[in-house]
């Protein structure tokens, strides 16, 4: 009971002998029409105490008035029982005869029963000492019986039903308010964070691009910017490194049933073909072969314009690798830095001591847990790890990030941590408006929920130092063929890449004076068809005629064959590095057409020397993190 209701007055109808429609005031249902203790008899129950019907209402002069139907018959509380001097009771109905007869019997006086104006009672059960009416509290004004009244609604049951409502709205109201502060929560984060990306249109400067054979696949161009351009003074200086490049450059292939993905590393020192871009002064560059991160900062000149960049960049990878990129994302350092220390730390493993002096990076052989610029300087540090090459980098990259994804996905219970996650991702990350915002990201995320980490494949693209065709070059490396092309050819048709697909073919057993051939120059270097008409010819092929392709804007470097001559082009192949096969119809001798990548790529077997800068090795984000 609600302390702040005053008690009911009433009695629940279960509870005692409470006086119901029809009733007395303290008399029970199932009891004896005898008259309770200290009350006067009244009329028998259900009779009304009034003249016969069809008699006048009013009572005849000098009678006492019968009382009315609702009204309890009896003398004033504290009179003795009985009648009043001088009256009579009524009679009940069987009684008529002693009536009509004009003989009264005395008040509870049957006479004898063998009288014949008199029948006998019936026999009345033994009295058995009633039960005293429930007391009153003190001053309570007990209720007045009405047979024609409804439950009163301040019943102890009703009185309870009337709480239970009560609590019950109360118990709606508050969740209504939980459900609406919760979605107001939530659209406020939605918007917080959606504000926070930076978006950009850059459809307009990337131009043609590779047919989509599988709309429902996604391809993702993730790219690290050095850029020291608001990333405060503790990244060097932007007036001095006003330039940016892209360390890291990988590409997610999300496949279209979301049921595995694969992450490539694109080396940043890959020698390849740089279309001409817009740059930041609105002028456009000359189409050139250098460096793949050479792209990002031609497009980043004049004003650190990483959109022009990111474009520059697909542009160069798309026609490289034959690739559709659908979507990218773009990460600065301070990005990076929020982001691990919003999940408190990254987990590293290093199986050797690190001493790096550039970073101020040191740490000791075994486990450790990366924050802040100590986690940015073990995924930047290069000469002093390892080999000090790019490609050992990337390798640490990898294991990085796959612990840093299975230490987000170990926060997914902690809003708070997530929340600061988000949040420091989405103000360093820039990406394209396509995308569709954070709600597109949500929805990109929530597709890849049942994605198990076994299915999450990270490999470095397989390359060869570009010393193997230009020895002064020990920088520099290039895509081995044709595993690289094998590679490009199962993202393009959203296959998973594997060690099967790439095994190595050895080349027919084919002499290369059994193939005659033509040399067309279609990569814009001019007299580049003669260079390479005879090296081939001092390897023995025999070349009908060199001169120019329809185009001088080739990038793949393409031998084109006939029907029957697929041993003869896998040969030629075997020597001209980084070229495709296609068969066309027709007849006639095989024709080699030099494209812009031609040098950029490297032919491999397993006796080829020298050994590759790096080959498919590749690992799943479930393995150890320990390089």
């Amino acid at each position: 009971m609600d302390p702040a209701e005053p008690e009911n007055p009433g009695s629940p109808q279960d509870d005692g002998p409470g006086p119901s429609q029809g009733e007395a005031p303290g008399q029970s249902r199932d009891e004896p029409p005898g008259p309770p203790q200290g009350e006067a008899p009244g009329p028998p129950q259900g009779e009304a105490s009034g003249p016969p019907q069809g008699e006048a209402p009013g009572p005849p002069q000098g009678d006492t008035p019968d009382p009315r139907p609702d009204e309890a018959v009896g003398p004033p509380q504290g009179e003795a029982p009985g009648p009043p001097q001088g009256d009579t009771p009524d009679p009940r109905p069987d009684e008529a005869v002693g009536r009509a007869e004009g003989k009264a019997l005395g008040p509870l006086q049957y006479g004898d029963a063998s009288s014949p104006q008199h029948k006998a009672p019936p026999e009345e059960p033994s009295q058995k000492p009633e039960e005293p009416a429930p007391k009153q509290p003190i001053g309570t004004i007990p209720p007045v019986p009405n047979a024609d009244a409804t439950p009163s609604a301040t019943t102890p049951a009703s009185g309870k039903r009337s709480r239970r409502k009560k609590i019950l709205a109360w118990t709606s109201a508050a969740l209504a308010a939980v459900v609406v502060i919760s979605a107001l929560g939530a659209y406020f984060v939605y918007r917080h964070l959606d504000a926070n990306l930076h978006q950009v249109d850059i459809s307009g400067v990337l131009g043609s691009q590779p047919v989509d054979l599988h709309p429902e696949a996604e391809n993702v161009l993730v790219l690290g910017s050095d850029t020291r351009a608001g990333q405060g003074g503790g990244f060097g200086s932007s007036a001095v490194l006003n330039t940016d490049h892209s360390d890291t450059l990988l590409i997610v292939h999300i496949a279209a049933d979301r049921q595995w993905a694969d992450v490539m590393s694109i080396p940043r020192d890959s020698w390849v073909s740089i279309p001409s871009c817009m740059m930041g002064n609105g002028q456009m560059s000359s189409a050139t072969t250098f460096k793949i991160n050479e792209a990002f900062t031609l497009g980043t000149l004049d004003g650190n314009k990483t959109a022009l960049g990111v474009a520059c960049t697909i542009k160069t990878v798309e026609k490289n690798t034959g690739i559709r990129i659908d979507h990218f994302v773009v990460v600065n350092f301070t990005g990076f830095r929020d982001m691990v220390n919003a999940v408190g730390g990254v987990p590293e493993c290093n199986t050797r001591p690190i001493d790096d002096p550039l970073s101020g990076l040191h740490l000791s052989a075994g486990h450790h847990l990366l924050r802040g610029w100590r986690a940015l300087a073990y995924v930047r540090a290069r000469y002093t790890l390892g080999n000090g090459s790019d490609l050992e980098r990337i390798g640490r990259q990898q294991a990085f990030m796959s612990s840093l994804v299975d230490r987000v996905k170990s926060k997914l219970l902690d809003p708070v941590a997530i929340y600061r996650f988000l949040d420091a991702a989405t103000k360093s990350i820039t990406i394209d408006d396509q995308l569709g915002g954070i709600k597109g990201l949500y929805n990109l995320a929530t597709s890849l929920k049942s994605l198990p980490p076994s299915r999450v494949t990270f490999f470095t693209l397989p390359t060869y130092p570009r010393s193997y065709v230009d020895p002064t070059d020990t920088a520099d490396v290039m895509w081995t063929q044709p595993e690289d092309s094998q590679i490009f050819q199962a993202f393009r048709d959203d296959m998973p890449v594997s060690k099967d697909m790439l095994k190595y073919h050895p080349p027919p057993p084919l002499a290369p004076n059994q193939v005659t051939l033509d040399v067309l120059n279609g990569s814009g270097a001019g007299g580049l068809e003669y260079t390479v008409a005879a090296v081939l010819q001092q390897d023995g092929f025999k070349v009908k005629r060199t001169g120019n392709a329809g185009s001088q804007d080739v990038t793949q470097t393409l031998i084109k064959y006939h029907a029957g001559q697929l041993q003869q082009a896998q040969l030629l192949a075997a020597r001209v590095h980084g070229a495709a096969l296609q068969e066309v119809p027709g007849t006639g001798q095989v024709t080699l057409v030099l494209g812009s990548n031609y040098g950029s790529t490297a032919n491999a077997g397993p006796r080829t020397t020298p050994q590759p800068a790096s080959s498919f090795v590749p690992r799943t984000a479930n393995e150890n993190i320990c390089t």
